[in-house]
């Protein structure tokens, strides 16, 4: 389970059953993408897809939930997530846009933690 995943998951948590020009409002990303996820989180069966009724001709629309039986443990799971990444400075210099063979480009030094553009300052 990916961020997209979860971000959708977690709309869809409160029960009500949400189309998908809502979903497009919550989530703040591509429809594309949006679509690509819902499909995988309805083949895993976290998601469910029902048919609207319409009162007019045309396509019909579909609004998606999570199912009862597994909406507590979908709420359950998402709280449980949190990540910690601790890196000593060494690995995180290579992650650097600055940082060229052990020399900081910005600061035009040797990359150090010291003074190091990426790394917010203690205050004193």
């Amino acid at each position: 389970m990916d961020f997209f995943d979860e971000r959708l998951l977690a709309v869809l948590s409160d029960g009500k059953p949400k189309v998908l020009a809502q979903l497009l409002g919550e989530v703040d990303f591509s429809r594309n993408t949006m679509k690509l996820h819902l499909k995988r989180l309805l083949s895993q069966g976290l998601v469910v897809k029902n048919k609207m009724p319409l009162n007019r001709k045309g396509r019909p629309k579909y609004a998606y939930s999570t199912p009862p039986r597994i909406r507590q443990q979908v709420s359950a799971a998402l709280s449980d997530r949190i990540t910690i990444i601790s890196l000593p400075f060494s690995r995180l210099r290579h992650l650097c846009r600055f940082e060229k063979g052990g020399y900081c480009k910005q600061a035009r030094k040797n990359c150090s933690p010291e003074n190091c553009p990426q790394l917010p300052k203690a205050k004193e």
